[in-house]
């Protein structure tokens, strides 16, 4: 495992989460240990008709993640991601990328916050986890 520095960079992880996949988790597992800080930043976007409040995600997300984990926290926004990270000396924004469609998609939502000032960093989808999606997950569950 690489060193976490206490008061080295700190990343966030945005999205709405609904649910927290396994992808989401292993994204945030393998930027923990490049960022001295980790905050998975719930999106409370009600026109996305989520199936829980925002809040209800972030607690049942907090409660997931391991207690070792202790350089990652949870948090529910309904902001921008860039005013989110500028209140909180956030230095990065970090996102999974699964194909080749979303990461088109996420490099143009990147160079607008970079314009913001905020770098964004992708992190690959492992293949074992690539074809999962909140959405499907979602369906999987209705049936």
């Amino acid at each position: 495992m690489l060193p976490q520095p206490a008061d080295g960079p700190r990343a966030v992880y945005p999205g709405t989460f609904d649910p927290f996949t396994e992808g989401h988790r292993d994204i945030v597992e393998r930027a923990r240990r490049l960022f001295a800080h980790v905050t998975v930043l719930v999106a409370v976007n009600d026109a996305k008709r989520p199936t829980k409040a925002g809040a209800e995600r972030a607690r049942d997300i907090q409660a997931s993640l391991p207690t070792e984990w202790e350089n990652v926290s949870v948090a529910a926004w309904s902001g921008l991601t860039v005013d989110y990270c500028r209140a909180h000396a956030a230095d990065v924004i970090i996102r999974g990328v699964r194909n080749a469609f979303e990461g088109e998609r996420e490099a143009q939502l990147a160079t607008m916050n970079e314009a913001l000032g905020i770098t964004t960093l992708f992190l690959p989808a492992r293949p074992e986890l690539a074809a999962i999606s909140s959405t499907a997950v979602r369906a999987q569950r209705v049936r």
